[in-house]
């Protein structure tokens, strides 16, 4: 039973302390709508997408008025269009004429975002998915609601430094094309290493192969419902802080698993994850930097932040892992820069870098996340950002990404907006030594040791 206490003491973390189910995604198979021909591959993916997605706003509409928990974005991830077109596609015009059906797809059943125009080549492309990569600049200037990801690198597999150089390239070209709206195309665009199958947050959603025909995938959030506790442990010991955000995480996540359970019932689609996030927003109060500097930071940045990370990061995962029949996806704490307040006041003071933020990336749940830098950065410099990244994640078996917008026009000391949940963002300065001769060696940089493990 819940007790009436626990009713109100989570309609005062929605009311007062941000708390939202940030996204219901499901996740849709394409694989039975593969054919030869293009235009009728195109029309059964569409038809699939609209089938099983169609009464999913509805759902998540009537979720929200009957337990009173905001459902910020409604989504919908499919199978890596790499491999669904692959057998159709043979031009560039192709491959970006699917990002279209989806747009359309994603525009006809409501959602906020589709993804899965996605690529998965850690140890090597083939020619559909080097296609598919290169058509990404046309693809996210020609939609609004697609997303692009590209799996680069896995423990198992190593790097694909061919597809790093190449991801340099796509994102400058990418920024180039949406240039008019301050390059937005590049924050539809991640690459990854060791990307999970069922991740519902945007931009790296995609339906992997391993998965069920259709799934739900429910991400939460909660960064200010989590500081508002840690408030009143001010100057307590480790262990009682620990405590603190374990028990706040399992409430936060239990409101995930109400959602994921009631919407699989009401679409007749099977509950796949919840994703125990902590996923800030550009509002005041909802912001991971906030929880740091009460941890006991005086900037997000300052000495210490890496571990104040580890323990939150660590912390969510014990206290929510405890609450979900199935927590998946990559759960723990996203650290982008333009969606979280906090961050980018860190970087306004000073006390952020990227190099700091690399450093954290190691202990968080994602990457280098929604970080704009100069238009003029090169595309190796990109690529060595993206090379540093896949080496963290490789080299300690987990997800890492980056998500960085290159402002075509626009200088360090500059700001921009994206707006919604993407925010704005300063631009911060790149290290302006090169690595032209490291990206430009080509092949493979071989896993490591400790992925032998059979």
């Amino acid at each position: 039973m819940i007790s009436q206490y626990e009713v109100n003491e989570t309609n005062e973390m929605v009311e007062k302390e941000n708390l939202d189910v940030r996204t219901i995604t499901i996740g849709i198979s394409l694989l039975d709508c593969i054919d030869s021909d293009g235009e009728k591959c195109r029309k059964k993916c569409y038809d699939k997408i609209c089938k099983t997605a169609e009464k999913q706003t509805e759902v998540a509409e009537y979720i929200e008025k009957e337990y009173g928990i905001p459902i910020v974005n409604k989504r919908v991830s499919v199978t890596p269009i790499a491999l669904v077109g692959g057998a159709s596609c043979k031009t560039e015009e192709d491959f970006a004429a699917f990002a279209k059906m989806l747009d359309e797809a994603g525009k006809t059943v409501g959602v906020n975002f589709i993804g899965g125009y996605s690529a998965l080549v850690s140890k090597g492309m083939t020619k559909a998915d080097e296609l598919l990569i290169r058509s990404i600049p046309l693809a996210l200037s020609t939609t609004e609601r697609v997303c692009s990801s590209v799996n680069l690198g896995s423990t198992r597999c190593g790097i694909n430094m061919d597809a790093v150089a190449l991801m340099g390239k796509v994102i400058l070209e990418t920024a180039e094309k949406t240039k008019e709206a301050d390059s937005l195309g590049c924050a539809k665009l991640v690459v990854f290493c060791n990307a999970p199958d069922d991740n519902p947050f945007m931009a790296g959603a995609f339906h992997g192969v391993t998965e069920a025909d259709a799934v739900i995938n429910v991400g939460v959030s909660g960064p200010g419902v989590v500081r508002t506790a840690l408030e009143k442990v001010r100057g307590e010991s480790f262990e009682v802080l620990c405590e603190t955000i374990k028990k706040t995480a399992f409430k936060v996540t239990r409101v995930g698993q109400l959602v994921a359970k009631e919407a699989s019932r009401r679409l007749n689609i099977p509950f796949g994850i919840v994703d125990l996030s902590l996923a800030p927003t550009p509002a005041i109060g909802d912001s991971v930097a906030d929880i740091l500097c009460e941890i006991g930071l005086e900037r997000a940045g300052a000495p210490g932040t890496t571990a104040a990370l580890a323990l939150l990061n660590d912390q969510v995962k014990k206290g929510g892992v405890m609450a979900s029949s199935y927590v998946g996806g990559l759960s723990g704490a996203f650290i982008p820069v333009s969606e979280d307040q906090g961050m980018i006041d860190a970087v306004m003071d000073g006390a952020l870098s990227i190099e700091k933020l690399e450093a954290m990336t190691c202990v968080c749940s994602v990457g280098l996340d929604m970080i704009a830098v100069p238009g003029d950065t090169s595309a190796a410099s990109i690529s060595g950002m993206i090379a540093d990244e896949m080496a963290i994640g490789m080299v300690n078996a987990k997800t890492t990404a980056v998500r960085v917008i290159p402002v075509i026009g626009k200088g360090v000391g500059e700001k921009v907006e994206f707006g919604g949940l993407l925010g704005y963002a300063p631009i911060m300065p790149v290290n302006s030594f090169g690595c032209d001769a490291f990206i430009a060696r080509g092949g493979r940089i071989p896993a490591p040791i400790h992925s032998f493990k059979n």
